[in-house]
């Protein structure tokens, strides 16, 4: 015991000895919450008793899964693999396919990613006769997502529609599930909605989780939606040993379903619940921490928490303007040549920028310069062609009935056999039982087909024959990959193409090969349909590599959870940071905690970057400066660019988000030093200068001693008349 709380501060002792009953743990960023997570399931586990595998522990990404379940090993020995660590998405797998019968599910039912539900979008829209440039295949998927993320069928959707629109989208609905039903598949956000239904619904299943699943942890517990927060409550019940560890003010998924709500009001649904807070930081230097605080202390829907550090101050950030975005990418990258000179590793450098589009002028200086760099969010692995290619004819082996998969296999290599030869074949195969591919030895008796698409067709079904057997027969995985490789004709066509992208292509499938191999290597228990599951379950997250040797380029959401030595956040302006669709509060504040996750991210060194002008849309558009830098205390900073000693980015904007930034300014408000002054924010002050012809003024507020230089026509304040 004594073991398990070495190391550990106070709250984080608290946490770990917490025995019955709800447990919210605020975790602010870098405080230790998965060391806490980990040494607490392993006190239930070697001192209370707990069975391992009558603990589940959720965390978001697949790769933080597999970190967790490493350490609850080191700490316990090998029992601990019988922990169920894993995401939600990978737990409700698991559930699924044992209880598939209390689900209404096929065993072998298929997991449909972005792409896979497009192209069953595609063809709803041709069954409902509706044109897809008004009803945006994408964008009805995302409605649809939205829905099952609140636990909303067709059918209760419809009873919310309120225009031609809605009641579009829920016939497209009701098509969308009657054709993956059709197909024996589910969507990501089924495996969520369509457990907890069945959960719900069948009492001896839920009885039997309930009874299983003694202590259920959920990390990351701001991030989850409805259905996951059902989903805890489910599982939770009755004795509610449920632990939620996360942190409010990194609540950034809301465009996903993620509500905030779920943490704040978790002492509302788990009364009586223990509550620790982690504030003591073992990342960053206590200047990032202070900005950090700083900003996001501004929000008012948050719990009260504010991060320190015992490693000292470290430098000052470097808060710096330009004149556009090229004189700012090509700051950024001298930076990066400074900080490499310095001994920092490429790989301990990242950008962060609010939007994909910001990438491109620093990439194209990244690229004059030399120095490597990765794009995060740009095509994954496995949503590469080629590779999505040859697992499709994995696909249909492990699922006869998935249409989507087998359309996409008779296209790759081309044969001649397209979508509406495919449509007669699946007809044929519904009107007799049949599954797809089974379908394909009897193409004679399809009516309609032509003797060249029969002759394309003949090849195909031997290959998914032959496939079938040796799946059966225990065939390797990489064996299996291999030969659906090369029997398919992807390794000729490539080679016959003979270019270099060609060339890049084959190695992607050499690399899918070596993966197989991999998988059944680490498998407790490898089947063809778990490695399509582990697959179709990867996440951006899951993919990040820092150890590349090369600067790291993302947006600031595929930060999260990431830690860099050197980071530098560009575009912090109005109307790009905060965006300009923030024009509500509760926009406003997941933005500001968004810069606050942002910030957070850097151990040593942090800049801040914005621009005067900023192309956007084929037009150059004037950009105020963010407010956030106005919100970090002068103190904490250091000014370089342009900008240079004025210090003309800390400055209130004009404009809210939403505005044209720039087109109206206000004449300045007229004050003198020595003026007594109350900001909306900052409560009471003194002027203590007046700058650039009284457009600036420099105040010292009263409550915390903080200078801020602002923009007199545009920040929220007023003078005091004294006697």
């Amino acid at each position: 015991m004594s073991d398990l709380l070495t190391g550990l501060n106070p709250p984080q002792a608290e946490a770990v000895l917490h025995d019955e009953g709800p447990l919210l743990v605020l975790a602010g960023a870098g405080s230790g919450k998965t060391r806490v997570l980990t040494h607490r399931i392993a006190r239930l586990i070697g001192e209370r008793g707990v069975p391992p595998w009558a603990i589940l522990a959720i965390t978001f990404t697949n790769k933080a899964a597999g970190e967790m379940r490493e350490r609850i090993v080191d700490l316990v020995g090998p029992v601990g693999r019988e922990v169920w660590a894993s995401t939600f998405h990978s737990a409700c797998v698991r559930l699924l396919r044992r209880e598939a019968d209390a689900a209404g599910l096929p065993r072998d039912f298929t997991i449909y990613d972005a792409d896979d539900q497009a192209r069953l979008m595609r063809q709803c829209l041709v069954d409902e006769d509706m044109d897809p440039k008004r009803f945006a295949p994408r964008a009805v998927l995302g409605q649809i997502s939205d829905a099952k993320n609140r636990l909303r069928g067709p059918e209760e959707l419809a009873a919310e529609a309120g225009s031609f629109s809605d009641e579009a989208v829920v016939r497209l609905y009701r098509r969308y599930q009657q054709r993956l039903a059709a197909a024996g598949a589910l969507d990501f956000d089924d495996l969520l909605m369509v457990t907890v239904r069945m959960l719900e619904a069948d009492e001896a299943t839920r009885n039997r989780y309930q009874s299983r699943f003694q202590h259920v942890m959920v990390d990351e517990y701001q991030d989850t939606n409805h259905a996951q927060y059902r989903l805890v409550r489910l599982l939770g019940a009755p004795q509610d040993n449920v632990m939620a560890v996360g942190d409010d003010d990194q609540g950034i998924y809301s465009w996903r379903g993620a509500d905030v709500r779920n943490i704040l009001d978790f002492e509302r649904d788990y009364p009586g619940a223990h509550i620790v807070a982690l504030e003591q930081n073992y990342r960053s230097t206590g200047t990032i921490l202070r900005a950090a605080n700083a900003v996001v202390a501004l929000n008012h829907d948050r719990r009260p928490k504010k991060l320190w550090t015992d490693a000292g101050d470290g430098e000052p950030l470097a808060v710096a303007g330009f004149r556009d975005e090229h004189e700012e990418a090509r700051a950024v990258a001298s930076e990066i040549d400074r900080a490499a000179a310095e001994g920092t590793r490429l790989d301990e450098i990242a950008v962060f920028y609010r939007t994909n589009a910001q990438s491109r002028a620093i990439e194209d200086q990244l690229v004059r310069r030399r120095i490597p760099y990765g794009v995060v969010g740009g095509p994954r692995f496995y949503e590469r062609a080629e590779v999505r290619d040859a697992m499709a004819y994995l696909r249909v082996v492990a699922n006869p009935g998935d249409v989507i998969a087998f359309t996409r296999a008779m296209g790759a290599p081309k044969r001649g056999v397209g979508p509406g030869a495919v449509a007669k074949l699946a007809a044929f195969a519904e009107t007799h039982g049949l599954g797809i591919a089974a379908a394909v030895a009897q193409a004679d008796m399809v009516d309609g087909l032509t003797a060249a698409q029969r002759r394309g067709l003949a090849p195909v079904g031997r290959l998914l024959a032959d496939l079938d057997q040796a799946a059966r027969a225990g065939l390797p995985f990489d064996q299996l990959v291999r030969m659906a490789v090369d029997g398919s004709g992807l390794r000729a066509s490539l080679e016959t193409e003979g270019t270099l992208e060609a060339q890049g292509r084959l190695e992607n499938l050499d690399e899918l090969i070596s993966v197989a191999g991999e998988y059944q290597a680490s498998s407790d228990d490898p089947s063809l349909q778990g490695f399509l599951d582990e697959v179709a379950l990867q996440s951006d997250a899951d993919t990040v590599d820092q150890e590349t040797g090369a600067v790291t380029l993302m947006t600031v959401h595929n930060a999260k959870g990431l830690e860099f030595d050197v980071v530098m956040m560009t575009g912090m302006e109005e109307g790009t940071f905060p965006h300009s669709r923030s024009d509500t509060p509760e926009a406003l504040e997941e933005e500001r905690r968004l810069c606050y996750v942002g910030m957070t991210r850097a151990r040593r060194r942090l800049g801040l970057t914005h621009a005067e002008t900023r192309g956007f849309r084929g037009s150059r558009e004037y950009r105020l400066p963010s407010r956030f830098l106005a919100e970090i205390p002068l103190s904490d900073t250091r000014s370089t660019g342009r900008s240079g000693a004025r210090r003309t980015e800390a400055v209130m904007p004009r404009s809210a988000p939403g505005s044209r930034p720039g087109r109206q300014v206000a004449a300045p408000a007229r004050f003198d030093q020595g003026d007594a002054v109350v900001h909306a924010t900052f409560g009471e002050g003194v002027v203590t200068a007046v700058e650039s012809r009284g457009s600036l003024v420099r105040v010292r507020f009263a409550d915390d001693g903080t200078e801020r230089r602002l923009m007199a026509g545009a920040a929220p304040m007023r003078k005091v008349e004294t006697a």
